[in-house]
């Protein structure tokens, strides 16, 4: 057994910077590399894409990379596993035996599918599966007709599967983020699929390294930290046959790995920190442990793991109308009340009601809550964005139409950007669960001598019952902070970070000391939180303790104007709403600030004295 496997990461959607896999590959050794491509919305435009033409349906930029670096994957005995697959991974997998034998090299590939369950809908809803909407409980009748794609979510196992038979690149379609990490582990160190705490600690750094450059350094809120953002160094998960590893990333890379930057990614779509709930089991997020070990390394250990649940969640997208959005530059003096003039004109003269509109003053504050808003301010310009959805396309087309006729017959200083917007398909996700011994995974094999095997994977639900005892968390001290409060950011005394699951929006936010956690939880409640973002959170905002990483993460629902592509909002992911938090004006006793800077201090001494016993 190795002593350690290195498992990189060279992407976190499909759009990520395609010179990350040769940058992984020859700035260090690593053993292993993963990447992920899929989002929800990305298997309804890949089935679309599949559609129009069944050779397609899968992440050309895959093929577009292993094209440049297969002769290194097989020099340096490297093995990828990527969900680039989407709805068509043999198609992809017979792309890449082709770009082998362009280069004269043996390979295996392997391809995990099963995941597809669009033309057996019908047949599972007969044998008893509801899939009832996970989010808000809608009843699945009312759009099995405008269903495009309909993926359940597979965990590790048929990955494995696709290792012992010595695949050196494994294709995916719908296999958790986490699933393809934490595949290696099981597969190097013969972890069980029931040790809840070692597939607990895989999943961690699953999440941890599956938005590619988050862990780090990118969209870290200090951002100053960060030296260089030049050829960022993507991370990389040093781990170890107890569940214990070390996040880093190659040395002379842009970037940085950090408590910061690993404790942001962490939070990030968290949800629950109790229940991170995938295929492969639970993860408890609550038992984290995490401590900077030397310059971008990060040790992570004591991760507890709870028994998967006997579902698996099935991600699916349907048709659901038209939008279309659009913009006009608007200049001073006086572009505020300009552009709301602009505005009252516009709708005034189209005269249609739609089923949801947006006019957003971007340039103006217009992403932030209303209280970050300053009357005094007046930019110069402003972009101002309008956006409708409604199912009628046709009412759809005649905005795009009028839109332009505006720099014409309105006051002056003003143009169009981007044309004519035209009207697009509305796809709305819908989140479900169906039975796990319903599922049943396919692993094929091919080779460049052109033999092909297939196993099938029978998923069972494993009954056990565990439960996993929290340490209670202990304040800093039991004294209320001294000091007269005074006015500042929260932004002084926390990080934050962002993201998105459908129309809900999970911020976390990090105290930046355990003085400022205890002061945190009791003032920076979900009341507190719902009242900041009104008119932007419609639904509830629902706060979850983490202690173990001193943070706070927040799930508000009703933030995103329907999510994903059903949004008319500039901001459809929430990404800016962390930072938004970050503004709120707050009133702290004045020695917390100070609690910061001593431990700042506390750090360089030790690093001091090491210094010096050297």
């Amino acid at each position: 057994m190795k002593e350690k496997i290195r498992i990189a990461n060279a992407g976190g959607y499909w759009g990520d910077d395609t010179s990350v896999m040769k940058r992984q590959l020859t700035s260090g050794p690593v053993d292993y590399i993963t990447q992920d491509f899929l989002a929800e919305i990305t298997m309804s435009i890949l089935q679309k894409q599949k559609q129009r033409d069944p050779s397609r349906g899968y992440a050309h930029d895959f093929i577009t990379q292993i094209d440049e670096c297969l002769p290194l994957i097989v020099e340096k005995g490297v093995t990828v596993i990527s969900s680039a697959g989407g709805v068509n991974p043999v198609g992809c997998a017979e792309k890449v035996l082709e770009v082998a034998k362009k280069h004269k090299l043996k390979i295996k590939v392997g391809v995990v599918c099963g995941d597809d369950i669009l033309e057996s809908i019908d047949d599972l809803v007969e044998r008893g599966e509801k899939f009832q909407n996970m989010e808000n409980g809608a009843k699945f009748e009312k759009v099995r007709p405008s269903i495009t794609s309909a993926n359940v979510y597979l965990g590790a196992e048929p990955v494995v599967l696709a290792l012992e038979a010595g695949c050196q690149i494994v294709i995916t379609g719908r296999v958790t983020d986490t699933g393809i990490t934490l595949a290696p582990m099981m597969y190097e160190f013969g972890w069980g699929a029931t040790d809840w705490d070692k597939m607990a600690a895989g999943i961690v750094a699953g999440h941890i390294i599956e938005c590619g450059a988050q862990s780090t350094g990118g969209n870290i809120t200090d951002w100053q930290d960060v030296k260089s953002f030049d050829k960022i160094g993507y991370p990389i998960i040093e781990m170890e046959p107890s569940g214990e590893f070390i996040v880093t990333k190659h040395a002379r890379t842009g970037g940085l790995v950090s408590e910061k930057t690993v404790k942001e990614q962490l939070l990030y779509e968290m949800g629950d920190p109790a229940l991170y709930i995938t295929p492969d089991g639970i993860a408890r997020f609550d038992t984290i442990e995490l401590k900077e070990v030397g310059p971008n390394k990060v040790r992570i250990s004591g991760i507890k793991g709870e028994p998967h649940t006997p579902f698996f969640k099935v991600s699916m997208s349907h048709d659901d109308g038209w939008k279309a959005s659009g913009s006009i530059l608007v200049s001073g003096p006086n572009v505020k009340a300009k552009a709301d003039a602009f505005a009252k004109l516009f709708w005034k003269r189209l005269g249609h009601k739609y089923e949801d509109t947006r006019v957003e003053l971007v340039g103006s504050g217009s992403i932030w809550p209303d209280s970050l808003r300053d009357s005094n301010c007046e930019p110069n310009e402003i972009l101002l964005r309008f956006g409708v959805r409604d199912h009628d396309q046709q009412k759809v087309k005649d905005f795009g139409m009028l839109l332009p006729s505006l720099i014409l017959s309105g006051p002056s200083g003003v143009a169009v950007t981007g044309g004519r917007p035209r009207p697009e398909q509305v796809v709305a996700y819908w989140p479900a669960l169906m039975g796990r011994n319903s599922v049943t995974g396919r692993v094929q094999t091919f080779d460049t001598g052109g033999i092909r095997t297939e196993t099938q994977v029978k998923f069972q639900y494993r009954l056990s019952i565990e439960t996993v005892d929290v340490t209670p968390y202990r304040r800093q001290n039991g004294k209320t902070p001294a000091g007269k409060p005074v006015k500042m950011k929260l932004r002084e005394l926390a990080y934050a970070r962002s993201g998105d699951k459908g129309d809900m929006c999970n911020v976390g936010v990090l105290a930046r000391s355990p003085e400022i956690y205890d002061w945190l939880v009791g003032y920076l409640t979900n009341r507190k939180v719902k009242s900041f973002f009104k008119r932007i959170t419609l639904g509830e905002v629902a706060r979850k303790r983490v202690d173990n990483l001193l943070a706070l993460n927040f799930l508000m629902d009703g933030s995103l104007g329907g999510g994903g592509t059903k949004s008319l909002m500039l901001d459809p992911q929430g990404k800016t709403l962390s930072q938004a938090l970050l503004e709120m004006e707050v009133s702290a006793p004045s020695s917390l600030l100070k609690t910061i800077v001593k431990n700042t201090k506390t750090k360089k001494t030790a690093k001091s004295k090491k210094a010096r016993k050297k």
